[in-house]
């Protein structure tokens, strides 16, 4: 008489960190969030303009009186930490995501080339669009992400197809077509723009290549805030599922999980939350590549532990790299992504000698 058995946990790859204890999860989770209260503080109170640290906090309890300081606490900078902390914290959930689905640890939004889609489908909207007064605001807060997600979606689909050959998906060739995706995409906006005979709308094309959190206001918060709890909240509820993908292909197939009808719905979902992320902050690159590894290395592979830590690691990330385009060349503003690639390129380099081509997250 057979006895029933239970689907054997995922296994980890041999090296990779074990999951962390309660303890010390809670500990890192913790750090993490002081961590971030302390960086948002700071950007709040550093600048062209200095703000005193009584200032910041008068106006965060609403003991301020009316002043500019408080104007450029509330009006100015608030907004624009929080926006870092929603897209940085989005784009390293992603960048988790897509590690598991392609069983690769090079996977990122920006390497893949969605952000670059994402980009270009914005400047589209942004030329056909056009528009002022209540058609721009239309523009802006429905048609933009409308067109980044569309142009995500499609940079994905042809990177996936491109680097899958013969059903085996390889590191190189995943990074090579992304690569070679991203500037068709990249080529095809500059195209669009130049066609278009509209100069006044190259800054708004250099802001979604380069990156940036400075058209960050309130009214602007809202669809990015909620795609990021809502997407995170169904990739959460996914968690098991990341987890079989690391076993492999036949494994995850033998322990009841659809592969590919999973992968293409995890992909649409992934595809939203990046085009949702790049219309707000534009394109910025390797947070999602480096917060989930920093993740995996502070409290293991498994997702639902996994997810809130890189969160939280990509919103400290960004909200630095921001603070830092901010004041190292102050009263200039360095697109944040410039800042981002600085630090995330020698870290794209070291990570692929690491460890052997082909490997899981």
């Amino acid at each position: 008489m057979k006895t029933a058995t239970r689907p054997a946990p995922a296994r980890h790859e041999a090296g990779a960190p074990a999951p962390a204890r309660p303890a010390r999860y809670a500990l890192v989770v913790a750090g993490l969030l002081a961590a971030l209260a302390l960086a948002a503080l700071a950007s709040l109170a550093l600048g062209s303009v200095r703000v005193p640290p009584g200032q910041v906090l008068d106006a965060l309890t609403g003991r301020a009186a009316p002043s500019p300081y408080r104007t450029i606490v509330l009006d100015v900078r608030l907004p624009r930490v929080l926006l870092g902390v929603v897209v940085g914290a989005g784009l390293a959930v992603v960048g988790a995501v897509l590690q598991a689905l392609v069983r690769n640890r090079l996977a990122d939004p920006f390497l893949l080339g969605i952000s670059s889609g994402a980009s270009a489908g914005a400047v589209l909207v942004l030329v056909v669009g056009g528009g002022t007064g209540l058609v721009a605001g239309i523009t802006t807060t429905v048609a933009l992400p409308t067109g980044a997600f569309a142009g995500a979606l499609l940079a994905l689909v042809l990177v996936y197809g491109l680097a899958r050959k013969g059903g085996v998906l390889t590191g190189t060739r995943l990074v090579l077509a992304g690569v070679a995706v991203s500037y068709v995409l990249s080529a095809l906006a500059t195209l669009l723009l130049v066609l278009a005979g509209r100069p006044e709308h190259f800054q708004e094309a250099m802001f979604w290549s380069l990156g940036g959190l400075g058209s960050a206001r309130w009214d602007t918060l809202l669809l990015p805030a909620a795609v990021l709890v809502l997407g995170t909240g169904l990739l959460l509820a996914l968690a098991r599922p990341l987890d079989l993908l690391l076993v492999g292909e036949e494994g995850a197939t033998v322990l009841g999980l659809d592969t590919a009808r999973f992968r293409a719905a995890v992909f649409v979902l992934a595809s939203l939350v990046t085009a949702v992320m790049v219309a707000a902050s534009g394109a910025v690159g390797f947070v999602g590549l480096m917060a989930p590894h920093a993740a995996r290395l502070a409290v293991g592979a498994p997702h639902r532990r996994l997810l809130p830590v890189a969160a939280l690691g990509g919103a400290l990330a960004l909200v630095l790299a921001d603070l830092a385009a901010r004041t190292v060349a102050a009263p200039q503003d360095i697109p944040v992504g410039v800042l981002t690639a600085l630090t995330g390129g020698p870290f794209f380099l070291w990570l692929m000698r690491r460890r052997p081509e082909g490997t899981t997250p």
